[in-house]
């Protein structure tokens, strides 16, 4: 795997929950450590194991909130 990004990256990381199925976290990358990614998200703070990790990478910033239509 490639280097992980620095934190206060805006970033996606694709990693294995328990069941065996793969999701995603999308946010500020917050924390890594050898033993944890803390990803301040939609759903808030997620700890992921480094070892479910399968990949992680920088993302552009969200696009800006869209008027209303009237």
């Amino acid at each position: 795997m490639r280097p992980l990004p620095e934190p206060g990256t805006r970033v996606v990381v694709r990693y294995i929950l328990p069941t065996g199925q793969a999701t995603d976290a999308l946010g500020e990358l917050l924390q890594v450590d050898d033993e944890v990614l803390v990803v301040d998200g939609k759903r808030g703070e997620e700890r992921i194991p480094r070892r479910a990790v399968i990949a992680a990478k920088p993302v552009p910033p969200p696009p800006p909130p869209r008027g209303r239509l009237r």
